[in-house]
């Protein structure tokens, strides 16, 4: 069944529920008739009964030949089977004894009758005839009524079998409606690929089963190119990215072998190659970090962190380079704050705000923590301009940068990390700040998801 072309799937039901609604309605129909036409009979024998009733009082004939209608017979039978008068003559008893005792009101049967042909319908009823209990017994013909049955049944099993084409054909033709809007989306889905964007499938004008289906589709096919052209997008600028440390370590190393180098000389072309290679590196694990975000989890080492000293490990890492840089880069926490977290994670978090403050900020770099209701709140603030209004919603998109900070090194994708981090944790990310500074903090809970203590599990990327 599962096989078969879903028309005919809807077909084959029609016809089967058609069947048997014509045959309900031949059986209806033929039982109706006949009740109808036995009712005639029986109609016909009560006259038939009255007029042999009189006939018999006056010592007539039961009937009168002439005027009857159809063939008919009329009886009256002693209670002991005796036969007082009959029409025609000659007629064998219609009844037994034991009937003729029984009958005590008339009651109406359908039998066949010795030496007549076919059935005959009887009605008997009692009378009494010169002082003496008898049966007066009066019977039609229903040759007519069974030949007409016969003639409705063979009709009937002439006439269903076309009905039950032709509703097949119908209901055919009515499936091959339906579907043809399906059929329309499944011809334009087949010529839709990478290379066709912006084309979507026919939605029919009816608000059906089928539009929910074709809108639901194109909505479908809407994220698909957006993440097509998010994928795209990613590839292209992560070629750039690449493509820039790549260059400028070739030119070092190309450079270096071009002519005989002093120590000196030589010294500088490793360092600005060793620097190259680092970048290369940090860009690598930021990708990787992200491609696995996309596979939908990202790996955490979950363990109880100290937020202050997490802080301070930050603070002491990019201490010399702030000191380069003429910043100041201070901790700021009220008191003890742990939370479950990977505090690798974190701080590759953490640490990424930092970087950002230090390259596209200014004046004082502040790291602080705050306890909101369940979750930690570590933030990250300087005294520069803060973010452009235009900027704030895309801050956290991959490879993403202010248009006054193209000139400035970086990759774009720390914010990004920096977002994948908190979402894996179970938190948010927030960039706030107006004009007298930027602050960036990132929210996660205070107690993990799974039960505390060192556990490498991975998290959904976005919670």
């Amino acid at each position: 069944m599962s096989r078969l072309p879903i028309r005919v799937r809807l077909t084959l039901p029609f016809a089967l529920g058609m069947a048997i609604v014509l045959a309900a309605m031949g059986v209806v129909i033929y039982i109706r008739v006949g009740n109808a036409l036995l009712a005639s009979v029986d109609q016909n024998l009560n006259a038939q009964a009255r007029e042999a009733l009189a006939h018999a009082q006056r010592g007539r004939e039961l009937l009168d030949n002439d005027v009857s209608e159809g063939p008919a017979i009329a009886q009256v039978q002693l209670l002991d089977g005796t036969i007082d008068d009959s029409s025609p003559t000659g007629l064998a008893g219609l009844l037994g004894a034991s009937d003729l005792r029984a009958i005590t009101k008339p009651t109406r049967r359908t039998e066949e009758i010795k030496g007549l042909r076919g059935e005959w319908r009887l009605r008997a009823a009692p009378l009494q005839i010169d002082g003496r209990r008898a049966v007066l017994i009066v019977g039609r013909s229903v040759q007519a009524r069974t030949e007409t049955l016969h003639h409705l049944e063979r009709e009937f099993l002439l006439a269903a079998p076309a009905a039950l084409l032709l509703s097949l054909f119908g209901g055919y033709v009515l499936a091959a409606a339906a579907l043809r809007p399906v059929e329309a989306m499944r011809r334009r889905a087949g010529v839709i690929s990478a290379t066709t964007p912006g084309r979507r499938l026919p939605v029919p004008r009816t608000t059906d089963e089928i539009s929910a289906l074709a809108i639901t589709l194109n909505e479908m096919l809407g994220r698909l190119e957006s993440a097509l052209e998010h994928e795209r997008r990613f590839v292209a600028d992560a070629s750039h990215e690449l493509r820039t440390p790549l260059a400028l370590l070739r030119a070092e190393l190309e450079l270096a072998l071009r002519r005989p180098r002093t120590r000196d000389e030589l010294e500088a072309a490793v360092r600005s190659a060793a620097e190259e290679t680092e970048r290369l590196s940090r860009l690598a694990e930021d990708l990787l970090l992200i491609a696995r975000a996309d596979q939908g989890s990202v790996p955490l080492r979950i363990e109880e962190v100290d937020v202050s000293r997490l802080l301070e490990d930050v603070r002491r890492r990019f201490a010399v380079r702030a000191q380069e840089l003429g910043r100041d880069l201070v901790v700021a926490v009220a008191g003890e704050l742990v939370a479950d977290a990977d505090p690798l994670r974190l701080e590759q978090a953490v640490g990424n705000l930092v970087d950002n403050a230090l390259v596209y900020g200014a004046g004082c770099v502040t790291l602080s923590a705050a306890r909101s209701d369940h979750m930690v709140e570590l933030h990250v603030a300087d005294e520069g301009n803060g973010f452009s209004p235009d900027f704030v919603e895309r801050a956290f998109d991959r490879f993403s940068r202010a248009d006054d900070a193209r000139t400035a090194p970086g990759t774009g994708l720390g914010l990004a990390i920096v977002a994948l981090v908190a979402r894996a944790h179970g938190g948010t990310v927030v960039a706030g700040g107006g004009p007298d500074g930027a602050d960036v903090w990132l929210t996660i809970p205070r107690r993990a998801r799974d039960s505390p203590g060192p556990a490498r599990r991975s998290v959904p990327a976005s919670a």
